[in-house]
């Protein structure tokens, strides 16, 4: 199994501090990425878990200033709240200032008061098919092809495009989402299925959805991934969470890579350094042993 970990950088302590803490913890202990959370302008009815929140582009091009080894991802950008061309340039200038580091982590998004308060309201009907256009034009821009781009909500002719990521057209794209539609769509275009606070049972019934889905479209099945927070010694939640005794956590990571995931991005719930490493430092001398 490979192990993210989830930055702190939303809740209402979440801190400069800690950010840079988590960061320095992963590329220590061997994590193989760090993941950004991504919201831009929550309601009210979010705030306690969105309403502090660093951006997560911007997060990621500070943290490749940070780091040496570790991969940047984003779980997961919500691509229809912004213009879809600036974002694969930001994306694309990630890339090539961390020499080749970034996973693109793209999905449709859910709240809709959201897209109205950044003035993206009459994509919400339609996020579905933008995200899979977004998919095409990174690919198309990050390629250095010289071909006119024709699409539903991007179309252009007379461009230039550079710097180029360092990874080309093969930086990976994971896509989350849980609906059909998202499953299908990741099957046909992701390079990997991310999903978020999703018991193994539950991500089970989610695979042969996508895997008709690659192989209808004549592509490999996806890597597969999952997020979830970790709670040592605690009991479940209103929201999964991977929880209990170090043996019960490794019991349900088991689990998870029985159905073939083989990689899990970890969230703890400090914010400040002293504690994440705590917490971290317990994972990885307590539970992963056990995995």
């Amino acid at each position: 199994m490979d192990y993210g970990l989830v930055l702190p950088s939303l809740g209402w302590d979440a801190n400069r501090d800690g950010i840079l803490a988590a960061v320095k913890l992963a590329e220590e202990h061997g994590f193989t990425d760090v993941w950004v959370t991504d919201h831009i302008l929550i309601d009210h009815a979010g705030a306690d878990d969105y309403g502090r929140i660093y951006e997560a582009v911007t997060t990621l091009a500070w943290i490749a200033g940070q780091s040496i080894k570790v991969r940047l991802g984003a779980s997961v950008i919500v691509v229809p709240m912004r213009n879809a061309v600036v974002l694969a340039k930001q994306l694309a200038t990630v890339d090539a200032l961390s020499d080749g580091r970034l996973i693109a982590g793209f999905g449709v998004g859910w709240d809709q008061a959201e897209f109205a308060n950044v003035g993206a309201a009459e994509r919400f009907g339609v996020r579905g098919a933008y995200t899979e256009e977004m998919i095409l034009l990174c690919r198309h821009l990050w390629s250095g092809s010289r071909e006119p781009f024709h699409g539903r909500f991007n179309d252009f002719e007379d461009f230039n495009f550079e710097p180029l990521p360092a990874q080309g057209a093969n930086v990976p794209i994971w896509l989350g989402g849980r609906d059909e539609r998202a499953l299908r769509r990741a099957g046909r275009l992701a390079d990997a299925y991310h999903a978020s606070a999703t018991a193994p049972a539950a991500y089970e019934k989610r695979l042969p959805v996508i895997r008709e889905a690659a192989e209808s479209a004549g592509r490999p099945m996806p890597r597969l991934s999952a997020r979830a927070r970790v709670e040592l010694d605690a009991r479940a939640e209103s929201f999964y969470t991977i929880h209990g005794t170090p043996g019960e956590v490794a019991a349900e990571i088991r689990a998870f890579a029985a159905l073939g995931v083989d990689h899990l991005a970890v969230a703890f719930q400090p914010r400040d350094a002293k504690g994440l490493r705590a917490a971290v430092e317990r994972f990885i001398a307590e539970v992963a042993p056990l995995v």
